[in-house]
């Protein structure tokens, strides 16, 4: 048996935002169903307000190069705190990536409190950078080390 691990962002109303954002930075499909689509909207049991019945109860962005991410708002009926530094989402090259890596950070930058500059890390790594998005989340970039 195998296993992947995919990490699932959740947001307050700015997830199709997000994933569009994501889709642009990275490439490959993006796929969305609405509390709506899904009939999990309060008016059919469901719970989504009507106000919310557009926003995203599951999505992804999927892409040929690995790129894999999936999100979706959490209803004003559930509880949610984004916390403080509860989720890093780590983009590794593999050596010699410096370019992707590099075009990656590019993509996310617009808008972002940049954590540590994409550089060469102290420790070896040929780049190394973390950033928070304009979503809050925040994402470490580094290309492996060849050794």
């Amino acid at each position: 048996m195998a296993i992947t691990t995919t990490t699932h962002l959740n947001f307050r109303g700015q997830a199709r935002a997000a994933l569009e954002f994501y889709q642009a930075a990275f490439g490959g499909q993006l796929a969305a169903v609405t509390f709506a689509q899904a009939h999990n909207v309060q008016s059919q049991g469901g719970l989504a307000t009507a106000e919310e019945a557009d926003q995203i109860m599951w999505g992804q962005v999927q892409g040929e190069n690995g790129f894999h991410v999936m999100a979706y708002d959490v209803p004003s009926a559930l509880s949610f705190d984004r916390g403080d530094k509860s989720v890093f989402v780590s983009i590794r090259g593999d050596a010699g990536a410096d370019d992707e890596v590099t075009g990656y950070w590019n993509a996310l930058k617009d808008g972002a409190a940049i954590q540590a500059d994409l550089g060469p890390a102290p420790w070896g790594a040929p780049l190394y950078g973390m950033l928070t998005d304009k979503f809050g989340v925040t994402w470490v970039m580094d290309v492996a080390v060849n050794y």
